[in-house]
């Protein structure tokens, strides 16, 4: 009969917990040796640590590689949509302006010569004039608001609900007296003075007007102007030797209102005010009727930034507001130099900053992104 093979014996109770451990040659080769007592376990986790860490290793080379091969694949036709996207706005941009080009050109004719090719009219109409009737056509709609209470399809769309409702006549009154004296005695004469200078780099007033591509590539750099300018000037007057002298009569309207965004002091008129918006018609030689344009758009954008109200469709004013709410936050206009800068981070974690978006339904923000319960003092 075969007998069986003798089982080995278990390791004892002090192998197993760990005594130094005893080796013998290994048959056929003398120079590795095997264990015959000792931490055996040990041995079998270190071995199980280096496979699971190699497997860990080629797991988060997979992953990584399958990251790179989804990212390839969203960014792919991503691109390729988006350059689609893109030449098909261009042509359609493109076509409008062709189509609409004439009948512009044309009206800008006429006007050319009713004034007379006279360009002091000329560009006092697009740079004074025009920009002066858009400014107290939108802010006259919103100070009825704001002194009546009504309509209500504007003041439901409140900012800071419980202020300004209505709104101080005598506080409101003075804002408007002021208003017109900057507008008088500072714009008016800045944009005389800018004429010489318009008329050194070219024609401003000329009967073409530009060419559409050109009017965007102005547009974009005095955007860009205007929030570099802007941004450090409004940090410079909020230093303390300048807000007391200079920023604090702006920050006496702490929930603002329309009007209010060309309260200040002369000082800062001249160079938070005009200074951002001017810096790049005159950089660019800018056609009269692009400087129109562009002031127009800016006195809008400032109005709203300021107006208290959010209102559907337009663009957000939660960023401006809270700066007059807390002062020291958000100083630009568009907000990329506060983000650089980290001048938003008490911004970003309150509830303005998620109501900070363009609101394209009628529900007001307020009730949809309410704010939260207030601590007890």
């Amino acid at each position: 009969m075969v007998q069986a093979a003798p089982r080995p014996s278990r390791l004892s109770s002090q192998a197993r917990l760990g005594t130094p451990v005893q080796c013998v040659p290994l048959p056929g080769n003398p120079t590795e040796a095997a264990p015959t007592t000792g931490n055996i376990s040990t041995i079998k986790m270190t071995g199980d640590a280096a496979y699971s860490s190699g497997g860990t290793r080629q797991k988060q080379e997979g992953k990584l590689w399958d990251s790179v091969k989804t990212t390839g694949v969203i960014l792919g036709p991503g691109l390729l949509m988006f350059a689609a996207f893109r030449n098909s706005v261009t042509w359609h941009l493109q076509k409008f302006w062709g189509a609409s080009g004439d009948f512009w050109q044309a009206r800008w004719e006429q006007v050319h010569h009713l004034l007379g090719g006279n360009e002091w009219a000329i560009f006092l109409l697009g740079t004074a004039l025009v920009p002066s009737l858009v400014y107290w056509s939108f802010n006259g709609l919103l100070m009825v608001a704001d002194v009546t209470g009504k309509p209500s399809f504007i003041t439901r769309y409140r900012i800071q609900l419980g202020k300004n409702d209505p709104v101080d006549r005598v506080k409101l009154r003075q804002a408007v007296h002021t208003v017109l004296l900057n507008q008088a005695f500072i714009s008016l004469p800045m944009v005389m003075l800018m004429l010489p200078i318009m008329k050194w780099r070219g024609q401003p007033c000329s009967k073409e007007l530009p060419t559409f591509h050109w009017f965007l590539l102005e547009l974009s750099i005095c955007v860009l102007l205007e929030e570099i300018l802007f941004y450090y000037s409004h940090r410079l007057v909020h230093h303390p030797l300048l807000y007391k002298r200079i920023h604090k009569k702006h920050h006496e309207w702490t929930a603002p209102v329309g009007v209010v965004s060309l309260y200040a002091h002369p000082v800062e008129h001249v160079f938070s005010n005009m200074l951002p918006l001017l810096v790049g018609p005159i950089i660019l030689g800018s056609h009269v009727a692009s400087i129109m344009v562009w002031l127009c758009l800016a006195i809008l954008a400032t109005s709203i930034s300021h107006c208290g109200y959010h209102l559907p469709f337009l663009p957000s004013p939660e960023f401006h507001d809270f700066h007059h709410l807390k002062f020291n936050q958000c100083y630009g206009v568009l907000g990329v130099l506060d983000r650089l800068h980290g001048t938003d981070t008490l911004f970003k974690q309150t509830k303005a900053y998620e109501r900070h978006q363009v609101l394209l339904s009628l529900t007001p923000l307020t009730e949809s992104i309410p704010d939260g319960p207030k601590k007890a003092k």
